[in-house]
């Protein structure tokens, strides 16, 4: 890591990135030896539906535009067999039980309603999921929050609805490559909030061209009008491919400053407004109903993927399909999708050795504001963080991103390390996985 670091090298979302994947070897490992000594207990599902009614100028996101041909019923076919495959691999060994799901994407409410029907009995009928009984996020847009899809929803189980607004100012999500009008963005969230649903959040992003502390606060401040249980506040990127990445120069340090500024100002604005900080992204109203289960932990248990562009989490392998950004490539992959029968067997992945497990567990709790407890990781893994990763720790506190406040047995971000997760992050990644993203060819 260099002596100053960039604040925002990449967003840490999973690890390893898919960018790190890799076509398996011959014989492809099937899912049911994959899976047959795994925990089973508390599963989450996810869900990917890869269509969008528009490509936003920012979105790397493993997504298409629009669905001709009746691919979405090709697509929801082919979503049947993969779930009855994957439902078989988990086996009758020991409880299979889900803890959490989700639908994302893409935008899931491309679907039709009656599509979301359909995609809901799969879930249930094909993995053995209550989507009633346990917590159920729903990605959503502002065209595509419908009365009569929101209600099929609604009614099916969903706890959170999630609407990427990215800015109420029609001037910044035009320069986005996000045209929206406001109108259409609060008819939505009324209809959202008509449903009942108990949890709404609502994605922004600042560092816009443009944008001023002022807009800013304008689109915090319409969002809070709806009181959201939940908030996202995304910094842009402009990634390889991607609309802006094609008009865009690399980022330079004076863009990196508004985003700090901006992101300091957004959570600011947030806290002194009954908010609390999840995440370096996330808030969360403080009166707000609890989501997700307790005995669910992101770091040690499974996760599967069904649809093409989602991944599926084992102990010793994360896997996946085929990943792309360009959209030639993404159709072909989607395509390739739909015509697959065998889905016993896992293609592309990446194996999780001992140290990766280290690696993960202490990212996907350390970018949390609750932090981590030092005992569990040293009775998962034999050994002191600081043990393991003494270098990097250390580095981490002579730059004042460790807590020096917290408990003792607590391993707890800074205001600045929170700040600065999208350089604290990569900054644990393996030699082995910088090497494999910095390989893989963008497409």
């Amino acid at each position: 890591m260099n002596p100053s670091p960039r604040p925002y090298e990449s967003y840490v979302y999973a690890y390893p990135h898919k960018t790190a994947y890799r076509p398996l070897p011959d014989p492809a490992p099937s899912l049911a030896a994959l899976w047959r000594d795994e925990p089973k207990d508390a599963l989450s599902l996810y869900a990917h539906i890869p269509f969008c009614e528009v490509r936003c100028g920012f979105c790397n996101l493993f997504t298409r535009i629009g669905a001709p041909d009746e691919l979405t019923t090709r697509y929801l076919d082919a979503l049947d067999r993969q779930a009855s495959a994957v439902r078989e691999a988990l086996g009758d060994r020991g409880p299979v039980h889900f803890a959490t799901a989700a639908f994302g994407g893409g935008t899931p409410t491309f679907l039709t309603a009656g599509e979301l029907e359909r995609l809901c009995d799969i879930a249930e009928k094909r993995t053995g999921v209550d989507l009633r009984a346990v917590p159920l996020s729903v990605e959503t847009s502002p065209s595509t929050a419908t009365a009569d899809r929101l209600a099929v929803l609604a009614e099916r189980g969903a706890t959170r609805l999630s609407i990427g607004v990215q800015s109420f100012v029609e001037a910044e999500a035009r320069a986005a490559v996000r045209p929206q009008r406001r109108a259409d963005v609060e008819g939505a969230l009324g209809r959202i909030r008509e449903t009942g649903v108990p949890v709404l959040n609502i994605d922004l992003i600042y560092g816009i061209d443009g944008q001023t502390d002022r807009s800013w606060t304008r689109s915090l401040d319409a969002a809070l009008a709806w009181r959201p249980e939940e908030l996202y506040l995304y910094p842009l990127y402009v990634r390889p491919l991607t609309g802006l990445g094609r008009l865009a120069a690399t980022a330079d340090r004076e863009w990196d400053e508004q985003r700090l500024r901006l992101y300091r100002h957004g959570r600011d604005h947030l806290l002194a407004r009954g908010y609390e900080q999840v995440s370096m992204r996330m808030f969360r109203r403080t009166d707000a109903p609890p989501q997700g289960a307790d005995d669910y932990a992101c770091q040690t248990d499974g996760m599967i993927g069904l649809g093409c562009g989602a991944r599926s989490y084992t102990s010793s392998l994360h896997y996946s399909f085929d990943y792309a950004v360009e959209m030639r490539e993404i159709r072909a992959i989607i395509d390739d999708y739909t015509t697959t029968e065998d889905f016993t067997r896992a293609r592309v992945g990446r194996p999780v050795d001992a140290d990766e497990a280290r690696r993960r567990h202490l990212l996907q709790s350390l970018l949390q504001v609750r932090g981590m407890e030092t005992d569990t990781y040293e009775e998962r893994f034999g050994a002191s963080p600081f043990a393991d990763f003494p270098a990097e720790l250390g580095r981490f506190e002579a730059l004042g991103w460790l807590d020096a406040t917290a408990p003792d047995g607590l391993l707890r971000l800074s205001p600045e390390g929170l700040a600065h997760s999208d350089a604290l992050g990569p900054a644990l990644f393996s030699p082995a996985v910088r090497a494999a993203m910095a390989a893989y060819d963008p497409r």
